[in-house]
């Protein structure tokens, strides 16, 4: 598969599918563990959140950019 269509298929998913079911995630996560947390605990807890995403779209990066297999 080319670069290309590697970036393609990784960028539909990281922005329609990733995303937006991870924040929501985090949102639903943040209404059950932490209802009524002072509001820097709130503010801890979505700094760490909003860290944590970059690490599956990390190794989608090196997916992306690995070299095609030689057969």
């Amino acid at each position: 598969m080319s670069r290309r269509t590697k970036t393609l298929i990784a960028a539909i998913l990281i922005v329609f599918i990733w995303l937006p079911v991870y924040a929501l995630f985090i949102a639903g996560l943040q209404w059950r563990v932490l209802p009524g947390a002072p509001w820097y605990v709130t503010l801890l807890f979505y700094a760490l959140a909003g860290t944590a995403w970059i690490i599956p779209i990390g190794l989608s990066l090196r997916w992306m950019y690995r070299e095609p297999a030689k057969q």
